[in-house]
């Protein structure tokens, strides 16, 4: 009488871990079918990861850029002016200024991103007789100047633990003598970094302005002539010193040669003078 209840409670017991086993097999397969679709779908995302990894690879090096501009307009302060002008509007200021009638110049710090514009700007300014863009790449400079001052932080923060925790009065002067040096070198680290940054967002124009054009500087000749030259330069620039050294000490020798002359003379004729008597 039991044996039909066996048999069907093991009957419903198959059917239970093959439905299971169908679940499971259906569940494995659709996460199997799952990663090609979503491989398809990061794909692109990935290619456009990639794409935009570049430029913000570009945007993060930092350059410290430079220029120097040669002008020649007929009325120099206007066109000093006018620089000082195209600099404002850019969000730039002037710095050191210096000028005549016949020839001046400007400096100016202008956003790095806005440089190539004004240098373009300056030739409605004057005639552009010479124009140089310089670019120093810091990035690396700055990266090492951060981690330092990364690094000396966490000291400092050790120190200020130990000096709260020392105890005797030795300890505590120990303790804050070298606290003192590593806060004035984190002090002084981050000066440097932001002098770095301050290079970095503002870029440093100089312009020269002449009623008549700019020579352009002469290339430096390298080898024996080169040298020769140096060396001819340097002896006419000894000798011009010493001409002048020795024009400006003529007058004192003047001065005071000639009295000491007449001393002298007269000392040697009052000996000659005495030595005849005695001879007599």
């Amino acid at each position: 009488m039991r044996r039909p209840g066996v048999w069907v409670g093991i009957a419903l017991l198959s059917l239970a871990v093959t439905g299971c086993g169908s679940g499971s097999s259906s569940g494995m397969a659709a996460k199997d079918a799952a990663p090609p679709q979503a491989a398809q779908q990061k794909a692109p995302q990935q290619e456009n990861a990639g794409q935009a990894v570049q430029p913000v690879q570009q945007q993060e090096r930092q350059l410290v850029r430079t220029a120097n501009v040669d002008l020649r307009s007929d009325d120099v302060l206007k066109a000093i002016g006018q620089v000082k002008d195209r600099a404002a509007a850019v969000g730039g200021f002037a710095g050191e200024e210096e000028s005549t009638k016949s020839s001046g110049s400007v400096t100016v710090r202008v956003p790095s991103a806005e440089l190539d514009k004004v240098v373009r700007d300056l030739a409605s300014v004057g005639e552009v007789t010479r124009s140089e863009v310089r670019s120093q790449d810091v990035t690396d400079q700055l990266v090492d100047v951060e981690a330092r001052i990364a690094t000396q932080k966490a000291s400092v923060e050790r120190l200020r633990v130990l000096f709260e925790r020392a105890g005797s009065t030795s300890e505590v002067a120990q303790v804050e003598q070298e606290l003192t040096k590593r806060q004035a070198d984190l002090e002084s680290m981050q000066r440097r970094s932001a002098s770095l940054k301050g290079q970095v967002s503002l870029a440093t124009l100089t312009v020269r302005v002449a009623t008549v054009p700019i020579a352009a500087p002469e290339p430096e000749e390298v080898g024996f002539f080169g040298a020769l030259a140096g060396g001819w330069n340097a002896l006419v620039a000894v000798v011009g010193v010493i001409l002048i050294g020795v024009g400006a000490m003529l007058p004192f020798l003047v001065a005071l040669g000639v009295p000491a002359a007449v001393v002298v003379y007269l000392l040697r004729k009052r000996r000659r003078v005495t030595r005849m008597n005695e001879a007599a």
